[in-house]
């Protein structure tokens, strides 16, 4: 999660997405347990104000009422990792005030030069020496209702998701895997459900790319959304590098094609 880039206000992609039929959208705070924060709620409530799917908030929940804070703020479900790391019992607690299905538990891995995965906290910053297939089918046996799987290493790269890290765990635990980090072209969604038999994806980079070389930007907002240079630099030149941005049509649409069952937007 090195590198991360500034590209505008949450909520103009949010709304953006739920219009193109995005099936939930995952507001994940980076740097929220790193600073001992909660910032999410005002964005959330926004949200949820016009957009009518489920919405997935994580980072910097440490508590069950931290939790309740933001359901209530609009919410559907929340990723939890970080505090789950330092006291797994949570997991329950959650579970049983709110159901599983409200409860996703994020799972960072890193592979190492052994070949093991070891799962991570506040975002790949720190090492936790937890063996992550073990750590998955504990957190499932705890109440967890789904999984995300993050690749710290693929995050970012367009190099395709880990497929190994998901199949492994997909096929070990009998909860929704869903994958994440890595995505760079449509051939990587395919790869992840067939051959890592992930149950969904979660992409960021091909989908928010493509929104912003749509956007017309002047260069006062590009000031205030912080990143001037590859706002109006980059986005113009088509400078992303392994990835190919997409829209989510076109995304359920290659699926589609690819004998992979999508929701579709109703007419």
């Amino acid at each position: 999660m090195e590198g991360l880039r500034v590209l505008g206000s949450p909520e103009d992609f949010a709304r953006f997405y739920y219009t193109q039929g995005a099936d939930e959208l995952i507001y994940q705070d980076a740097v929220a347990s790193l600073y001992e924060r909660n910032s999410l709620k005002e964005i959330i409530e926004r949200t949820s104000k016009e957009i009518f799917i489920p919405l997935t908030v994580g980072g910097g929940l440490r508590t069950v009422e931290d939790i309740r804070e933001v359901l209530r703020a609009g919410a559907d479900k929340v990723a939890i990792n970080t505090a789950v790391v330092g006291r797994p019992e949570l997991i329950k607690e959650a579970s049983r005030a709110f159901g599983s299905s409200t409860v996703i538990v994020s799972i960072e891995a890193i592979k190492n030069p052994d070949g093991t995965y070891e799962a991570c906290v506040d975002y790949g910053r720190q090492r936790t020496g937890i063996d992550v297939f073990d750590w998955a089918l504990q957190v499932a046996e705890m109440g967890a209702g789904e999984l995300l799987v993050t690749s710290i290493d693929r995050e970012g790269t367009g190099k395709g998701y880990d497929l190994e890290l998901n199949k492994q765990i997909a096929e070990s635990v009998g909860i929704p895997v869903i994958a994440c980090g890595g995505a760079g072209n449509l051939e990587h969604f395919r790869e992840v459900i067939e051959i890592g038999k992930a149950d969904a994806v979660s992409a960021a980079s091909v989908f928010h790319y493509n929104f912003i070389r749509q956007r017309e930007y002047t260069d006062d907002q590009a000031r205030t959304e912080g990143n001037v240079e590859f706002l109006l630099g980059e986005r113009r030149t088509g400078g992303f590098g392994k990835i190919q941005d997409a829209t989510l049509q076109q995304t359920k649409d290659y699926l589609t094609n690819s004998g992979i069952e999508c929701r579709t937007m109703p007419i």
